[in-house]
């Protein structure tokens, strides 16, 4: 990467930062502010301090073995997953204390405490032994956000059965590749699950998928919808209803002794490009790795009331839903629907009646939130709240501002995450007792984490310039490869820089040691000859009044090489017209630059996103540049491309 633009430094010289509340920072998990250099002097003994904390059938007899890119956690080790989240709460004082609180869509309620949770855990458990799961098979997940889904991964946990969820949104050929790919024996699904009103019929895509997935001989179908609403077919001798089987189950099951290097989980990636990578996790490290980072990133204590947004079919879920939140016997919240219904006031109902303590969203949701305006949060109570958090994306500094003011209430420490599905667990995040907060910066690594920011050669980039997001040493949650593909492994996230992780992000260091993520690599535009991140520009536009939201491409130009070109939300009471467009590229230009200037401002009533909440750049370049589509079944609308695509059709007359 060459030297960075102005633009990097203009996103950093935003300037506002926000030290810890000294209230807040008295009581905190983690006040002590030598805690980065003790882990940076020995980062093993760190991570170790954790795993200690967790119950281990057999502890290991070394910390870690790297060899280069291949690494091992605590070897020899012994542990259960499902022991550590279930049975050392259920055996404890936490025994009725509720640790998930489940809101349906249509406003169902169920809480289920840790004993309850331990006897539904051991059912499941013993149903997957009763259908023929053995340790080391893999099971296929793909249910709604209902509890039955973190029941499920935990009694395969519990069994040591890998599992590999499966949002619950994607098609029939994206549920049938990754059942084949990662050669699951049974699947569980349900009738179908509840979205903005209306019935998703899962049992339906899963008789589809299986047509074509010879290895999976067994299917388990939680009745979550009802016949009258979502009628199934059920196969005999294949098909066995969620409720019958575990109403004949045992609910006691001894946990297997698992090894830490186990594999925990298979999941895949979107699949947006290329073929679905399996991100293959195990046990011990990924559990220590999301337990301390649960434990001091969201602070949690024994009162505190977690809810995490994101869907459990992605790597969030998985990390801060289940396992982390869980391992420390939290109480945590789970929403099966969507923000807007019935009313756009739907998100903060929740943390009004379940008194959320600890929130955890993504920006875009925040952006959407601030163009639905102020009054819906104000009309409601969230004096429970006491720590935010941000996940899945660089958040702009103007969404950092709204959520602090807004939601926080000027207050409350914000958490900005940066983290991957192969990372595990949290990176780069603040310990919000220590660190001073900067709207817009992920701050610093997490302790015991060594990240850098590097040039083309690899060598470190001065303060203040763009660079590639490298991690050079290993960590407990890292993937451990791809499942069946260990040569892409090692070719996508280590030859570029040998024995460093290649994050695939770019990132700019301040000179606090603060850093700024500038989104992916390849979201980078060239742009006569400068490098210019789409979210630089995307971050100046809307801080715009007028502009909601905003996604960026770099369309090529036969001059520049790259022209950029934005695709807008507008705020409501603004109007989208030849005007608003000039402001808008001047309001950029005058912010960024000449050369930042946008040659095109697009309207539109939303962006492609896949389910996960990311724009999907990919497709607004191929709309730009007017080529035919490829498929469109990870994305939230699929109609929304094609109505882009008509509309920039007719923009270009």
């Amino acid at each position: 990467m060459s030297e960075a633009p102005k633009t990097a430094e203009a996103l950093i010289a935003e300037g506002r930062t926000f030290p810890p509340d000294p209230a807040f920072a008295a009581q905190a998990n983690a006040n002590d502010p030598a805690i980065y250099e003790r882990a940076e002097a020995d980062p093993e003994g760190f991570w170790a301090s954790f795993a200690e904390e967790l119950d281990w059938f057999q502890k290991w007899t070394k910390v870690l073995d790297w060899q280069p890119p291949h690494a091992k956690w605590f070897v020899d080790g012994k542990i259960n997953v499902s022991y550590n989240c279930v049975d050392r709460h259920a055996n404890s004082p936490r025994k009725d204390k509720v640790a998930i609180v489940f809101e349906g869509e249509p406003g169902d309620v169920r809480k289920i405490t840790y004993g309850e949770l331990y006897e539904d855990v051991s059912r499941f458990a013993n149903v997957l032994k009763s259908l023929g799961v053995k340790k080391g098979d893999r099971v296929g997940i793909y249910l709604p956000m209902i509890p039955e889904l973190p029941i499920a991964m935990l009694a395969c946990t519990r069994i040591g059965a890998a599992h590999s969820v499966v949002f619950g949104g994607f098609s029939v050929e994206s549920l049938r590749e990754r059942l084949v790919d990662s050669g699951a024996k049974v699947l569980i699904t349900a009738d179908g699950g509840w979205r903005r009103g209306n019935v998703v019929p899962l049992k339906k895509t899963s008789d589809d998928a299986l047509l074509d997935a010879p290895d999976v001989s067994k299917m388990v179908v939680v009745q979550r919808v009802g016949a009258e609403k979502c009628p199934v077919t059920m196969e005999p001798g294949r098909d066995v209803w969620w409720h019958e089987a575990m109403a004949s189950a045992s609910a006691t099951c001894d946990p297997e002794p698992c090894d830490a290097e186990d594999t925990l989980f298979i999941l895949y990636t979107s699949g947006s490009t290329g073929k679905p990578k399996g991100i293959q996790h195990t046990t011990g490290g990924y559990l220590t790795g999301v337990y301390a980072t649960s434990k001091l990133i969201f602070d949690l204590k024994d009162s505190d009331v977690f809810w995490c947004t994101a869907d459990v079919g992605w790597v969030t879920g998985h990390s801060y839903i289940v396992y982390g939140p869980l391992a420390n016997g939290a109480t945590v919240v789970m929403y099966e629907g969507s923000p807007d219904t019935p009313g756009r006031d739907r998100f903060w109902r929740v943390i009004e009646k379940h008194k959320v303590t600890v929130f955890y969203t993504a920006p875009t949701a925040i952006r959407t939130f601030m163009k639905w305006g102020d009054d819906l949060p104000n009309g409601c109570d969230l004096s429970s709240l006491r720590l935010m958090g941000t996940v899945g994306e660089p958040i702009n500094p103007e969404a950092w501002l709204w959520y602090h003011s807004v939601i926080g209430k000027g207050k409350l420490p914000i958490v900005d995450t940066w983290w991957q599905t192969e990372t595990g667990h949290i990176m780069i995040s603040p310990l919000p007792g220590l660190v001073t907060l900067k709207p817009g910066s992920a701050t610093r690594p997490f302790p015991g984490i060594a990240a850098e920011v590097v040039d083309d050669s690899g060598k470190p980039m001065p303060i203040g310039h763009k660079g590639y997001l490298v991690i050079n040493k290993p960590w407990p949650g890292m993937l451990r490869t791809l499942w069946k593909d260990d040569n892409r492994y090692q070719q996508v996230y280590w030859s570029r820089f040998p024995g460093r992780y290649l994050t695939g992000d770019g990132a700019v260091k301040d000179e606090d040691g603060c850093f700024w993520l500038m989104g992916r690599v390849d979201d980078i535009m060239l742009v006569a000859g400068h490098n210019i991140s789409t979210m630089e520009l995307e971050s100046a536009l809307v801080e715009h009044p007028a502009v909601a939201e905003s996604a960026v491409i770099g369309k090529a130009h036969d001059v520049k090489g790259q022209s950029p070109v934005a695709f807008v939300i507008v705020r409501e009471g603004y109007h989208a017209d030849e005007a608003l467009a000039a402001d808008l590229k001047k309001f950029v230009g005058s912010k960024l630059g000449p050369v930042c200037r946008p040659d095109d401002i697009i309207f539109t009533a939303d962006l492609p996103k896949t389910r996960s909440g990311k724009i999907m750049r990919r497709l607004l370049r191929d709309i730009a540049e007017g080529r035919v589509l490829g498929d469109t079944t990870t994305l939230a609308d699929p109609h929304i491309v094609a109505s882009l695509k008509d509309k920039y059709s007719s923009d270009e007359g």
